[in-house]
This record gives structure tokens, C-alpha cells and sequence, in this order.
């Protein structure tokens, strides 16, 4: 039986851990050739090497915030499968929460434009790279929104900020490529995933998935409607391809689909932030 994806093409930003090697191996799993852009050679190597089949699966090093490296790969991925179908514009950093009462002007001036820079204009930047070879397809950019793209608290003031910025670039770009090319999003709620934060605050190293291993067994569920949706990045990875696929969201252009356990229903879980203040 073919997948859902079968002769497609699809280039991931992101690739080498977290969400998006699940959507990667997913998009190989359902019949597609995937390349994987991320900044550690090593890493891509790795996630290449224990793919199902190594033989559709390429890694280009590069930087999304780097425009010629991110044409780069969009050539190379043309030139090894043919194509491009689709482009996953994924990758990011979190700011683990950082309030803005504990950001010096410094700090907040630094970590916005880190922040914004991977987390915004990479979406930019592999946008323009793409475009071209997706508009000869007929293809669909899908994006990595957030639960922090409709909701607050999914993160601090800089990454929620970015979110929201993320939202209305899909929307706006659903408007310009149409009707050549989609472009929707994913709006993923909290996983066990090696997210970093931004190297100014000092983030880098640090990673959302020793976040989930200090809760251990018996801790509180999370508090979303589905406490066990917070898990597997491989859980999440049906959205992106439903909207990938041409033949089953033909339709389907400028949405975002949440998939973050309920985030959005569950209601007030505290009254204010700044009580402390």
C-alpha cells in the first residue's frame, strides 16, 4: 500500500531532532524523498544513517538565517530527487518562559533579535528560497506554528511574540502564492523534544526533553485536557502530512491546525501572571 506521500519531495528545516526528524522520517514512512537541513553535520548524519531507507533521505548543512545556504539546499534537493513538493519550515528556539520583568534591556534587545532571526525570518528566508520550485509543483509550504502562536504562556514574552509573528507570515503567504502553492501550518502544543533556547541568555545547551525527564514517574499530568498529549514529536506528525498531500487538503490553504492536546478549551490555570509583581 502507497502513502499519502508517495514521489513526493519534501525539503525540512530542522531536521536533525525533535519535530522535525519525526515529520521527516513520517513524510519517508508515507512514500515521500526528504532532505533535512540543520547546523550540525554530525546530527544530520546520524538521523540519516537510522532512517528506514538512507537512500531517500539527504542532509545539507545550513543556517536558516542564511539565505544563499538555504538556496543551497532547495538546489540540492532538486538536483538529488527532482523536485520539490513540499517545504517544512521548522526550525526554532524556545526562551524556556523568560518574562519580561526578568529580561534586562539588554538581555531583551539581544534575545529578540536571536529569536526572532531563527524563529521568524528563517520561515522568511526558506519561503524565498522555495517558492520557485514549489510554484512549478503546485506544491505547499507547511509551517511549525504553536499552541504560543494563539495563546499565551506557551513560552516567554520574545518566543510568544515570535509565534504570533509566524501566524500571520503563513496567512499572508497562503494570500501571495495562492493559487500556485499552500501554505498552512501546525500549531504544536509542548513535547518531549531536544528544543534549545537562545545562545543570548546563555540557552543553548539546555533542552526542553531534561525538562520532561526531571518530572519522572507519578508526576502531575500537565495541565491540558489530553495530559498524556505531551509526549512523542512522533504524535504529532499527522498534520503536516494532511497538509502536504495535494490529493487530501487540495483545499486547504491560510489554516493552522492545533494539535496541543486541548490547550485552547482548558480554561484560566491561573488568574494573572504578575501577581508576584
Amino acid at each position: 500500500m502507497s502513502g499519502w506521500l508517495e514521489g513526493y519531495a519534501a525539503l525540512v528545516t530542522g531536521g536533525g531532532s525533535g519535530i522535525g526528524r519525526a515529520v521527516a522520517e513520517r513524510y519517508l514512512a508515507e512514500g515521500a524523498s526528504v532532505t533535512i537541513v540543520g547546523r550540525t553535520a554530525e546530527q544530520l548524519t546520524r538521523v540519516v544513517a537510522e532512517s528506514a531507507d538512507p537512500g531517500r533521505m539527504h542532509a545539507v548543512v545550513a543556517d536558516t538565517r542564511d539565505s544563499e545556504q538555504l538556496r543551497n539546499a532547495v538546489a540540492e534537493t532538486v538536483e538529488r530527487f527532482g523536485k520539490l513538493d513540499t517545504l517544512v519550515a521548522n526550525a526554532g528556539v524556545w526562551d524556556y518562559q523568560r518574562h519580561l520583568t526578568r529580561l534586562t534591556a539588554r538581555e531583551l534587545g539581544n534575545t529578540f533579535d536571536e529569536i526572532f532571526s531563527i524563529n521568524v525570518k528563517g520561515y522568511f528566508l526558506a519561503a524565498e528560497a522555495a517558492w520557485r520550485e514549489l510554484v512549478r509543483t503546485r506544491g505547499s509550504i507547511v509551517m511549525t506554528l504553536s499552541n504560543a502562536s494563539f495563546d499565551v504562556n506557551g513560552g516567554g514574552v520574545v518566543y510568544t511574540a515570535s509565534k504570533h509573528a509566524c501566524l500571520g507570515l503563513m496567512r499572508e503567504l497562503a494570500y501571495e502564492l495562492a493559487p500556485k502553492v499552500r501554505v498552512n501550518g501546525v500549531a504544536c502544543g509542548g513535547m518531549n523534544t531536544d528544543l534549545r533556547g537562545p545562545e543570548t541568555l546563555a540557552m543553548q545547551n539546555r533542552s526542553l526533553s531534561a525538562s520532561f525527564a526531571k518530572r519522572g514517574a507519578g508526576s502531575p499530568p500537565p495541565p491540558i485536557p489530553l495530559h498524556d498529549s505531551s509526549t512523542d514529536p512522533r504524535d504529532f506528525t499527522a498534520a503536516y502530512v494532511l497538509l502536504a498531500s495535494r490529493e487530501q487538503s487540495g483545499p486547504i490553504t491560510g489554516e493552522a491546525i492545533r494539535v496541543d492536546g486541548g490547550i485552547g478549551v482548558r480554561g484560566f490555570h491561573t488568574s494573572a501572571g504578575g501577581d508576584h509583581l
